[in-house]
């Protein structure tokens, strides 16, 4: 399964010393041991067009074997520190899971 969340963050928190920090909480998140394969990244540079959304500051995406897999990673206490750590860093997160 995909396990897709797309960041928007706080004005306050797009400085280099955030963003650093933060790309560094989501290089620890990948270590989790039962993600299967897992990128972040920020919006491309692709040609414009209707449907596509480039508002986003940083997405993660990271697949997992199976829900159950996935439903570990959520309670992972290195997921709870990450969640910790920076949720005041963004405006807005959106999740989307794909099974």
């Amino acid at each position: 399964m995909q396990h897709h969340v797309y960041f928007w963050l706080k004005d306050e928190n797009k400085n280099e010393a955030d963003r650093n920090s933060f790309e560094k909480g989501m290089e620890q998140l990948l270590k989790i041991e039962n993600i299967a394969s897992g990128i972040w990244g920020k919006s491309a540079d692709t040609p414009e067009r209707p449907v596509t959304d480039k508002s986003f500051d940083y997405a993660l995406s990271l697949t997992f074997d199976s829900v159950e897999e996935h439903n570990i990673y959520q309670n992972h206490a290195e997921h709870h520190v990450f969640v910790d750590a920076y949720k005041n860093f963004w405006a807005s997160a959106k999740v989307m899971d794909v099974g």
